[in-house]
């Protein structure tokens, strides 16, 4: 695996971030469900280039229309891509927006790449081999809830879930030394992957939110699953639950999520 030229290719497709003009903004289904010409353009220009590396691969991007797992993505490569994991940020310049990148291997997370282009810094893990920030090893925190900061997302595209999060949220809020929210899922894991946070959690997330940035969590040491404690099961949505090596327990809180938020496998 030339993980060096998904770098390449990865480093290039930041460069059209930094350098796009006031994006044109278009809605999907949902409330503030965005995509702009931009996440297009990034999508395209993956997806062109990493077919030329890999021309066996399999290909799913958020801008396909396609959120459903592929029975052809079980077996052999499959990248599962997010041209831009925080549109909302990017077109109203609340930073960051991160290029995400995951690539399954007979259906398992084996790579995964999260790019920030505005700070220069690149997440990466393959399976087994650690996690890495900019080419340095990086773990999660290792100190206790009580002394760290928790991330979270509000799940905005999934309205009956508002409540729930912000339940959930509350009653995280003793527990911790404050809450963050940063409008990117794959940004947040990797925040807990390089210890600037210690918990992340959403009650709703898709595949490629999560394919690289769970890999590289779990990598840098982090436990990920749904909010229940379950495995994720790389094969659509979930809720998602990423605790650093300091945070041992489930915290009591997401009680309140048994049988909410989670999806079958698809």
């Amino acid at each position: 695996m030339n993980t060096e030229k998904i770098t390449e290719i990865v480093k290039e497709a930041g460069k059209i971030l930094l350098n796009a003009k006031r994006p044109k903004v278009m809605e999907k289904s949902g409330h503030s469900n965005f995509f702009t010409e931009t996440d297009e353009k990034i999508q395209a220009f993956l997806f062109e280039n990493l077919q030329k590396e890999f021309p066996d691969a399999a290909f799913l991007g958020e801008e396909d229309g396609q959120d459903v797992f592929r029975e052809k993505m079980e077996k052999g490569y499959c990248f599962v891509i997010d041209p831009i994991d925080g549109t909302s940020n990017f077109i109203y310049a609340y930073r960051p927006s991160v290029i995400s990148v995951g690539l399954l291997k007979d259906g398992d997370p084996y790579f995964g790449m999260v790019y920030n282009p505005y700070d220069d810094m690149l997440f990466s893990a393959t399976k087994g081999q650690g996690a890495y920030m900019n080419g340095e090893r990086i773990l999660s925190s290792d100190a206790p809830l009580s002394e760290s900061l928790a991330v979270f997302g509000t799940t905005p595209y999934y309205t009956e879930l508002r409540d729930l999060s912000f339940e959930i949220a509350k009653e995280m809020m003793p527990l911790c030394v404050d809450l963050r929210r940063s409008g990117t899922s794959a940004w947040d894991m990797c925040c807990v992957a390089i210890g600037r946070a210690a918990l992340y959690f959403e009650m709703k997330i898709q595949l490629w939110d999560y394919a690289a940035a769970a890999l590289i969590a779990q990598e840098a040491g982090c436990t990920v699953t749904d909010a229940e404690g379950n495995p994720l099961s790389y094969r659509g949505s979930t809720s998602a639950l990423c605790r650093s090596r300091g945070v041992r327990e489930i915290p009591a809180c997401f009680r309140l999520a048994k049988g909410q938020g989670d999806d079958p496998a698809e």
